[in-house]
This record gives C-alpha cells, sequence and structure tokens, in this order.
C-alpha cells in the first residue's frame, strides 16, 4: 500500500498511470531461406546414410536371400558373414595391419609436423620462410604420381614388402597438410604467453611442452582425423608396395571377396562395415574437436 502511495506521489500532476499489461514482443517471421536449407540438410543426411544402412542390412543376412529377395529385412538375424569375414578370410590380419600402418604414420607425421610448424611459425628468417615453401609445395604434388621413385626407394632400402616402409611413405605423404594447418594455428596464438613462460623460468621445450602444446590440441586433432581417413581408405600403396597376402590392408583385403564367377556379398558387406566401423567411431567421438580446429580464429 505504501509503495502505491509513494509512486503516485512521485508523477506529475495530470500524468495518467498506465495500467494495461506489456505488449508481447512480435514473434519474428521465419524466412523461407532457414526452412530450405534445412530441408536440404536432412535430404543430403537421408541420402548419405542410406547406403550404410543398406550394408549393415545386407550384411545381416546369408547371399541367397539376397538374391531372391533384395529388399527385405534381415529376419532372423545372421552374423555367419561376420565370422567368415574374421576367420576364413583373414580379416583380423588386414584389420590390425591397417590399424598399425594408419595409427603410426598419422602419428609420427602430426608429431614431425608439429615441431616443424612451431619453428616455422615463430621464426621471420628468410632459410625458413624458404623451408616453408618448399613444405607447402608438397600439397600441390599428387602422391600417386610419385609412386616409381617411392618403389625403388624402398627397395633400395629393402623395405618393399614391409608394413614399416608403408608406414613411413603415408606419414611423410602427410606432413605438407600437417605443417600447413599447424603453422597457421601456432601463428595466432599470442607471444605473451611464451615470454611470461621464459620470464618464469622455463627453457624452449618446456614452454612448447607445457604452453603451446596445449593451446593446438584441437588443430592436431583435426590433423589426426583429416589424416587418418585417407590412410585408412588408400588401396593404391598397399597394393604395390605389399606382396605377401598376409601383410595386405583392408581395402586389398576386400579384393579377395571378387571372384570371376561368383561374389560372396553378404561376406562382402559384412566386411565393409568392419572397415567402416572405426571412422564412424572417430568421428563420433571427435567431431568437437574437428569443428573447433576447424573455427579455431574465426572470432578474432
Amino acid at each position: 500500500m505504501s509503495d502505491v502511495v509513494q509512486t503516485a506521489t512521485a508523477l506529475p500532476v495530470g500524468v495518467a498511470v498506465d495500467e494495461r499489461p506489456p505488449s508481447r514482443r512480435p514473434r519474428r517471421r521465419r524466412g523461407a531461406g532457414p526452412v530450405v536449407a534445412s530441408g536440404l540438410l536432412w535430404g543430403y543426411a537421408v541420402v548419405a546414410v542410406a547406403p550404410l544402412l543398406v550394408m549393415v542390412v545386407s550384411s545381416l543376412r546369408p547371399t541367397r536371400e539376397l538374391y531372391d529377395q533384395p529388399l527385405a529385412l534381415p529376419w532372423p538375424l545372421s552374423v555367419e558373414s561376420y565370422r567368415t569375414a574374421w576367420t576364413e578370410a583373414s580379416f583380423g590380419t588386414y584389420f590390425l595391419t591397417s590399424l598399425l600402418v594408419t595409427v603410426g604414420a598419422v602419428l609420427l607425421s602430426t608429431a614431425v609436423a608439429t615441431l616443424a610448424a612451431y619453428g616455422l611459425a615463430r621464426s621471420r628468417s628468410r632459410v625458413m620462410r624458404g623451408l616453408e615453401a618448399l613444405f607447402l609445395s608438397g600439397l600441390m604434388l599428387p602422391i600417386h604420381l610419385a609412386i616409381l621413385p617411392i618403389f625403388y626407394l624402398l627397395d633400395g632400402f629393402g623395405l618393399v614388402d614391409s608394413r614399416l616402409g608403408l608406414t613411413l611413405v603415408y606419414a611423410a605423404a602427410g606432413v605438407p597438410f600437417s605443417v600447413f594447418v599447424l603453422t597457421t594455428f601456432f601463428r595466432q596464438l599470442p607471444l605473451d604467453l611464451e615470454e611470461a613462460a621464459r620470464i618464469d623460468g622455463a627453457g624452449a621445450f618446456a614452454t612448447f611442452r607445457h604452453v603451446m602444446l596445449p593451446l593446438v590440441r584441437p588443430a592436431m586433432a583435426t590433423v589426426l582425423v583429416f589424416r587418418f581417413v585417407p590412410v585408412w581408405n588408400d588401396f593404391l600403396y598397399p597394393l604395390v608396395l605389399l606382396r605377401s597376402s598376409e601383410k595386405y590392408t583392408l581395402p586389398v583385403g576386400l579384393t579377395t571377396f571378387f571372384g570371376e564367377y561368383q561374389t560372396d556379398w553378404s561376406t562382402l558387406f559384412a566386411g565393409l562395415v568392419i572397415a567402416t566401423l572405426p571412422l564412424v567411431l572417430l568421428f563420433v567421438l571427435a567431431t568437437r574437436q574437428i569443428v573447433a580446429g576447424l573455427t579455431a580464429g574465426m572470432g578474432r
């Protein structure tokens, strides 16, 4: 009651008090652009996911049913094709080879590129500029054009038909792209952080290890994912550089299912699911890091 009296006395004489409830904010009309964009994205998602669903469904049915009823649902579920692919078709060995080669190559190229990128980003000498241009020139050279020189080089070192030789080839091929991404990211980091660390007594390597390296983790995650996918799916280099069938990678191992007169489609689809599953898990687990690495520095 006292508040009402104080409010009424505070108003000048002749001014009416507006007792109407506050009007609601006018709703923004949503244009057709976002709706069309959402429709296109959902359509693209359906087109992208449909082949994966067909692959999984076909892997859970025997090959004879695929010929008789290609559009029927898999019931009862059959995992016999997975057992055949993993044991009889040596997919367990192919999977292990792909995993060792891919993880080893990606980690090695990322480690080398991180050290090189930090030095290139913090140096202004002409020699380092020329070295950076040399790294970037590797982006313009299709690696498949160098397959013959690489074959003779590995043959000279005795690394043909060797998982180590294949790993080194993939690692060297990934260095230019990794250096390009990480150098750009290092240049966006402020120099004040390094100067503060040096004032506190940290050396060059300690500054890199404890200050700079945690800040570039999103960019490193982006590099790891973007290098993992092409190395995992590559078919040409394992076909040329590996001669023993027990050392084949998954893409080359899939060719064992294609016969001259008949193909075991169910086992082939099971092998494709096994080859695709690590990539799907990688994207699901690292999506946040990929987006953070790609969008870093946009607001500066």
